[in-house]
Protein backbone atom coordinates (compact mmCIF):
# COMPACT_ATOMS: atom_id res chain seq x y z
CA UNK A 1 0.00 0.00 0.00
CA UNK A 2 1.43 3.24 -1.06
CA UNK A 3 0.90 6.30 1.61
CA UNK A 4 -1.20 8.48 0.35
CA UNK A 5 -3.71 9.64 2.81
CA UNK A 6 -3.37 13.21 4.61
CA UNK A 7 -3.33 11.83 8.58
CA UNK A 8 -4.63 14.10 11.23
CA UNK A 9 -3.79 13.77 14.60
CA UNK A 10 -5.96 15.33 17.44
CA UNK A 11 -5.82 15.36 21.28
CA UNK A 12 -8.61 13.37 22.98
CA UNK A 13 -11.21 15.20 23.82
CA UNK A 14 -15.19 15.78 22.30
CA UNK A 15 -14.00 16.78 18.81
CA UNK A 16 -11.90 13.77 18.54
CA UNK A 17 -14.62 11.34 19.59
CA UNK A 18 -16.98 12.97 16.91
CA UNK A 19 -14.36 13.47 14.24
CA UNK A 20 -13.54 9.48 14.77
CA UNK A 21 -16.63 7.91 14.70
CA UNK A 22 -17.55 9.77 11.87
CA UNK A 23 -14.43 8.48 10.15
CA UNK A 24 -15.37 5.19 11.17
CA UNK A 25 -18.62 5.50 9.63
CA UNK A 26 -17.22 6.83 6.21
CA UNK A 27 -15.23 3.39 6.26
CA UNK A 28 -12.23 4.93 7.03
CA UNK A 29 -8.81 4.03 9.41
CA UNK A 30 -8.87 5.98 13.32
CA UNK A 31 -5.90 4.90 15.78
CA UNK A 32 -6.77 5.40 19.49
CA UNK A 33 -5.15 4.55 22.49
CA UNK A 34 -6.72 1.31 24.93
CA UNK A 35 -5.67 0.69 28.18
CA UNK A 36 -2.66 -1.70 26.42
CA UNK A 37 -1.63 -0.72 23.36
CA UNK A 38 -3.06 1.95 20.69
CA UNK A 39 -5.22 0.61 17.87
CA UNK A 40 -6.12 0.92 14.48
CA UNK A 41 -10.37 0.82 14.31
CA UNK A 42 -12.56 -0.09 11.56
CA UNK A 43 -16.01 -0.84 11.00
CA UNK A 44 -15.86 -4.48 12.35
CA UNK A 45 -19.33 -4.72 9.91
CA UNK A 46 -17.10 -3.00 6.70
CA UNK A 47 -15.59 -5.73 4.99
CA UNK A 48 -14.32 -3.09 2.66
CA UNK A 49 -12.60 -0.85 5.82
CA UNK A 50 -11.49 -4.11 6.88
CA UNK A 51 -9.39 -5.22 3.93
CA UNK A 52 -7.91 -1.34 4.25
CA UNK A 53 -6.97 -2.18 7.69
CA UNK A 54 -5.08 -5.33 6.68
CA UNK A 55 -3.38 -3.22 3.86
CA UNK A 56 -2.60 -0.68 6.27
CA UNK A 57 -1.02 -2.87 8.67
CA UNK A 58 0.85 -5.43 5.82
CA UNK A 59 -1.00 -7.46 8.01
CA UNK A 60 -1.61 -11.45 6.83
CA UNK A 61 -5.59 -11.77 6.15
CA UNK A 62 -5.51 -15.03 8.03
CA UNK A 63 -4.93 -13.63 11.28
CA UNK A 64 -8.52 -12.97 12.85
CA UNK A 65 -8.47 -9.43 14.88
CA UNK A 66 -10.56 -8.56 17.70
CA UNK A 67 -14.07 -6.74 17.61
CA UNK A 68 -13.79 -4.22 20.40
CA UNK A 69 -17.44 -2.63 22.08
CA UNK A 70 -18.83 -0.34 24.80
CA UNK A 71 -19.75 -3.01 27.26
CA UNK A 72 -20.87 -6.51 27.65
CA UNK A 73 -24.83 -5.85 26.01
CA UNK A 74 -23.42 -4.67 22.87
CA UNK A 75 -20.78 -7.74 22.95
CA UNK A 76 -23.83 -10.56 23.28
CA UNK A 77 -24.95 -9.19 20.54
CA UNK A 78 -22.15 -10.40 18.49
CA UNK A 79 -21.09 -13.33 20.48
CA UNK A 80 -22.83 -16.52 22.99
CA UNK A 81 -21.93 -16.53 26.41
CA UNK A 82 -21.61 -19.71 27.79
CA UNK A 83 -21.20 -19.67 31.96
CA UNK A 84 -17.43 -19.70 32.22
CA UNK A 85 -17.30 -16.55 29.97
CA UNK A 86 -20.20 -14.18 31.69
CA UNK A 87 -17.88 -15.20 34.64
CA UNK A 88 -15.13 -13.65 33.19
CA UNK A 89 -16.66 -10.75 31.54
CA UNK A 90 -18.07 -9.70 34.78
CA UNK A 91 -14.92 -10.08 36.09
CA UNK A 92 -12.02 -8.27 34.10
CA UNK A 93 -14.78 -6.21 31.69
CA UNK A 94 -13.74 -3.43 31.10
CA UNK A 95 -10.17 -4.29 30.68
CA UNK A 96 -7.56 -5.96 28.79
CA UNK A 97 -9.03 -9.41 28.34
CA UNK A 98 -9.97 -10.46 25.18
CA UNK A 99 -12.95 -13.34 24.43
CA UNK A 100 -13.11 -16.09 21.73
CA UNK A 101 -16.55 -17.10 21.69
CA UNK A 102 -18.99 -18.45 18.89
CA UNK A 103 -21.19 -15.84 16.69
CA UNK A 104 -24.23 -14.67 17.85
CA UNK A 105 -26.96 -15.28 15.48
CA UNK A 106 -26.77 -12.08 13.39
CA UNK A 107 -23.80 -11.12 14.46
CA UNK A 108 -22.40 -8.06 12.56
CA UNK A 109 -18.58 -8.95 12.35
CA UNK A 110 -17.38 -9.07 8.49
CA UNK A 111 -15.82 -12.79 8.17
CA UNK A 112 -12.53 -10.98 7.16
CA UNK A 113 -12.36 -9.79 10.41
CA UNK A 114 -12.84 -13.37 11.68
CA UNK A 115 -10.78 -15.28 8.98
CA UNK A 116 -13.39 -17.26 8.28
CA UNK A 117 -13.51 -18.72 11.70
CA UNK A 118 -17.45 -19.76 13.26
CA UNK A 119 -16.04 -18.03 16.44
CA UNK A 120 -15.42 -14.05 17.30
CA UNK A 121 -12.55 -12.06 19.61
CA UNK A 122 -14.45 -9.36 21.31
CA UNK A 123 -13.82 -7.47 24.36
CA UNK A 124 -14.76 -4.51 26.25
CA UNK A 125 -12.01 -1.70 26.35
CA UNK A 126 -11.44 0.08 30.00
CA UNK A 127 -10.23 3.46 28.41
CA UNK A 128 -11.98 6.07 28.56
CA UNK A 129 -10.88 7.72 24.98
CA UNK A 130 -11.73 4.29 23.35
CA UNK A 131 -14.86 3.87 25.12
CA UNK A 132 -16.47 6.87 24.63
CA UNK A 133 -15.67 6.54 20.52
CA UNK A 134 -17.30 3.12 20.75
CA UNK A 135 -20.24 4.63 22.19
CA UNK A 136 -20.32 7.28 19.44
CA UNK A 137 -19.86 5.23 16.96
CA UNK A 138 -22.61 2.76 17.89
CA UNK A 139 -20.99 -0.40 16.37
CA UNK A 140 -18.18 -2.77 16.89
CA UNK A 141 -15.34 -1.84 15.90
CA UNK A 142 -12.05 -4.19 15.24
CA UNK A 143 -8.89 -2.76 16.65
CA UNK A 144 -5.18 -4.44 16.27
CA UNK A 145 -1.98 -2.78 17.15
CA UNK A 146 -1.99 0.48 15.26
CA UNK A 147 1.78 -0.61 14.23
CA UNK A 148 2.51 -2.14 10.77
CA UNK A 149 2.39 -5.47 11.28
CA UNK A 150 5.65 -7.33 12.71
CA UNK A 151 6.35 -4.13 14.39
CA UNK A 152 6.81 -3.26 17.94
CA UNK A 153 3.31 -2.46 19.06
CA UNK A 154 2.84 1.42 19.40
CA UNK A 155 2.19 3.04 23.16
CA UNK A 156 1.97 6.51 22.03
CA UNK A 157 0.51 8.31 19.52
CA UNK A 158 4.53 9.20 18.19
CA UNK A 159 4.82 5.39 17.79
CA UNK A 160 1.35 5.22 15.67
CA UNK A 161 2.30 8.50 13.25
CA UNK A 162 6.29 6.89 13.00
CA UNK A 163 4.65 3.22 11.44
CA UNK A 164 1.34 4.76 9.91
CA UNK A 165 1.37 8.06 8.50
CA UNK A 166 -0.41 8.66 5.57
CA UNK A 167 -1.67 5.49 5.42
CA UNK A 168 -4.47 6.15 7.57
CA UNK A 169 -7.26 9.06 8.50
CA UNK A 170 -7.07 10.18 11.76
CA UNK A 171 -4.64 9.69 15.73
CA UNK A 172 -6.62 10.16 18.56
CA UNK A 173 -3.67 11.34 20.53
CA UNK A 174 -4.65 9.61 24.03
CA UNK A 175 -1.42 9.98 25.68
CA UNK A 176 1.17 7.15 26.95
CA UNK A 177 -1.03 3.99 27.56
CA UNK A 178 -1.19 2.06 30.88
CA UNK A 179 -1.08 -1.24 30.64
CA UNK A 180 1.33 -1.61 27.53
CA UNK A 181 0.98 -5.33 26.15
CA UNK A 182 -1.66 -6.77 24.57
CA UNK A 183 -5.18 -7.62 26.05
CA UNK A 184 -4.86 -11.67 26.79
CA UNK A 185 -6.83 -14.20 25.02
CA UNK A 186 -8.39 -16.96 26.36
CA UNK A 187 -10.60 -19.22 24.37
CA UNK A 188 -14.02 -20.26 25.45
CA UNK A 189 -14.27 -23.60 23.96
CA UNK A 190 -14.88 -27.14 26.00
CA UNK A 191 -12.65 -25.64 28.06
CA UNK A 192 -11.49 -22.12 29.01
CA UNK A 193 -8.13 -22.27 27.08
CA UNK A 194 -5.42 -19.23 27.23
CA UNK A 195 -4.34 -18.61 23.52
CA UNK A 196 -2.53 -15.12 24.45
CA UNK A 197 -1.40 -14.12 27.58
CA UNK A 198 -1.53 -10.44 28.13
CA UNK A 199 -2.53 -7.67 30.17
CA UNK A 200 -4.99 -10.14 32.47
CA UNK A 201 -2.79 -12.42 34.34
CA UNK A 202 -3.21 -16.32 34.15
CA UNK A 203 -3.33 -16.68 37.64
CA UNK A 204 -6.16 -13.99 37.96
CA UNK A 205 -8.15 -15.63 35.66
CA UNK A 206 -7.72 -18.75 37.01
CA UNK A 207 -8.56 -17.74 40.35
CA UNK A 208 -11.57 -15.79 38.79
CA UNK A 209 -12.47 -19.02 37.05
CA UNK A 210 -11.75 -21.81 39.74
CA UNK A 211 -9.91 -24.20 37.71
CA UNK A 212 -6.71 -24.41 35.34
CA UNK A 213 -6.87 -22.87 32.17
CA UNK A 214 -6.59 -25.28 29.13
CA UNK A 215 -3.38 -25.35 27.55
CA UNK A 216 -3.29 -23.83 24.08
CA UNK A 217 -2.44 -25.81 20.89
CA UNK A 218 1.19 -25.99 19.57
CA UNK A 219 2.39 -22.43 18.67
CA UNK A 220 1.82 -21.77 14.94
CA UNK A 221 5.47 -21.21 13.46
CA UNK A 222 4.53 -20.59 9.18
CA UNK A 223 2.88 -17.55 8.12
CA UNK A 224 0.80 -19.47 6.19
CA UNK A 225 -1.33 -21.26 8.97
CA UNK A 226 -4.00 -19.85 10.32
CA UNK A 227 -4.06 -18.53 14.28
CA UNK A 228 -6.97 -19.42 16.62
CA UNK A 229 -6.66 -15.73 18.10
CA UNK A 230 -5.23 -12.39 17.30
CA UNK A 231 -1.02 -12.43 18.41
CA UNK A 232 -0.61 -16.33 17.54
CA UNK A 233 2.30 -15.84 15.09
CA UNK A 234 5.45 -17.49 16.80
CA UNK A 235 7.10 -14.49 14.68
CA UNK A 236 5.51 -11.40 15.75
CA UNK A 237 6.19 -8.10 17.81
CA UNK A 238 9.86 -7.87 15.79
CA UNK A 239 11.95 -5.24 15.80
CA UNK A 240 14.44 -4.84 12.81
CA UNK A 241 17.32 -5.49 15.24
CA UNK A 242 18.18 -8.90 16.49
CA UNK A 243 16.61 -9.37 19.51
CA UNK A 244 18.94 -12.07 22.04
CA UNK A 245 17.48 -13.43 24.92
CA UNK A 246 18.10 -14.77 28.36
CA UNK A 247 21.41 -12.38 28.16
CA UNK A 248 24.35 -12.73 31.36
CA UNK A 249 26.62 -10.55 29.29
CA UNK A 250 26.89 -7.48 26.98
CA UNK A 251 29.25 -8.33 23.90
CA UNK A 252 30.64 -5.65 21.54
CA UNK A 253 27.82 -3.94 19.52
CA UNK A 254 25.17 -5.01 21.14
CA UNK A 255 22.19 -2.57 23.01
CA UNK A 256 20.97 -3.53 26.41
CA UNK A 257 17.32 -4.07 27.43
CA UNK A 258 17.98 -4.60 31.55
CA UNK A 259 15.58 -5.78 34.31
CA UNK A 260 16.35 -4.60 38.20
CA UNK A 261 19.68 -3.33 39.03
CA UNK A 262 22.10 -6.77 38.69
CA UNK A 263 24.86 -5.41 36.24
CA UNK A 264 25.55 -7.32 33.81
CA UNK A 265 29.25 -8.31 32.80
CA UNK A 266 30.01 -5.48 29.66
CA UNK A 267 27.32 -3.33 30.29
CA UNK A 268 29.38 -0.57 30.15
CA UNK A 269 30.12 -1.14 26.39
CA UNK A 270 26.83 -1.09 25.57
CA UNK A 271 25.50 0.58 22.73
CA UNK A 272 22.80 1.77 24.57
CA UNK A 273 21.11 0.81 27.39
CA UNK A 274 17.23 1.10 28.86
CA UNK A 275 16.12 -0.84 32.14
CA UNK A 276 12.36 -2.01 31.65
CA UNK A 277 12.17 -1.48 35.78
CA UNK A 278 14.82 -0.98 38.15
CA UNK A 279 12.68 -1.38 40.81
CA UNK A 280 11.75 -5.16 38.99
CA UNK A 281 8.28 -4.34 38.60
CA UNK A 282 6.58 -6.06 36.13
CA UNK A 283 3.66 -4.09 35.79
CA UNK A 284 6.30 -0.94 35.09
CA UNK A 285 8.03 -3.35 32.62
CA UNK A 286 5.39 -4.02 30.87
CA UNK A 287 4.27 -0.41 30.69
CA UNK A 288 7.88 -0.18 29.25
CA UNK A 289 8.44 -2.93 27.21
CA UNK A 290 7.69 -1.92 23.63
CA UNK A 291 8.42 1.99 24.02
CA UNK A 292 11.52 0.84 24.69
CA UNK A 293 12.16 -2.18 21.91
CA UNK A 294 11.47 0.70 19.77
CA UNK A 295 14.07 3.02 21.15
CA UNK A 296 16.79 0.22 21.22
CA UNK A 297 15.92 -0.56 17.79
CA UNK A 298 17.03 2.63 16.47
CA UNK A 299 20.63 2.92 17.92
CA UNK A 300 22.59 0.90 15.04
CA UNK A 301 23.06 -2.04 17.53
CA UNK A 302 23.49 -5.19 16.00
CA UNK A 303 21.31 -6.99 18.48
CA UNK A 304 19.47 -5.83 21.26
CA UNK A 305 20.73 -8.69 24.43
CA UNK A 306 17.44 -8.74 26.57
CA UNK A 307 18.27 -9.75 30.80
CA UNK A 308 15.87 -12.30 32.28
CA UNK A 309 12.38 -11.58 33.32
CA UNK A 310 10.60 -13.60 35.83
CA UNK A 311 7.90 -15.99 34.24
CA UNK A 312 5.08 -14.97 36.87
CA UNK A 313 2.21 -12.43 36.39
CA UNK A 314 2.61 -10.26 33.41
CA UNK A 315 6.26 -11.45 33.21
CA UNK A 316 4.31 -14.39 31.18
CA UNK A 317 2.65 -11.76 28.89
CA UNK A 318 7.00 -10.11 28.53
CA UNK A 319 8.62 -13.02 27.74
CA UNK A 320 5.89 -14.08 25.10
CA UNK A 321 6.57 -10.83 23.38
CA UNK A 322 9.93 -10.76 23.57
CA UNK A 323 10.24 -14.61 22.15
CA UNK A 324 8.24 -13.49 19.27
CA UNK A 325 10.43 -10.86 18.40
CA UNK A 326 13.68 -13.55 19.27
CA UNK A 327 12.20 -15.16 16.07
CA UNK A 328 10.92 -12.29 14.13
CA UNK A 329 15.12 -11.54 13.65
CA UNK A 330 16.80 -14.98 14.71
Amino acid sequence: MNPTLETRILPAGEAAVAAAARTLAAGGLVAFPTETVYGLGADAANPTAIAHLYAAKGRPAFNPLIAHVSDLAAARKIARFDAAAEKLAHAFWPGPLTLVLPKADGCVVADLATAGLDTVAVRVPAHAVAREILRAFGGPVVAPSANLSGHVSPTTAAHVDSDLAGRIDLIVDGGPVEVGVESTIVGCFDSPMLLRPGGVPREEIERALGRALAQPPQEIESDSAQPLAPGMLASHYAPRTRVRLQADSVERGEALLAFGLHRLHGADNAVAMLNLSERSDLDEAAANLFGYLRSLDAKGARTIAVMPIPNEGLGEAINDRLRRAAVGRA
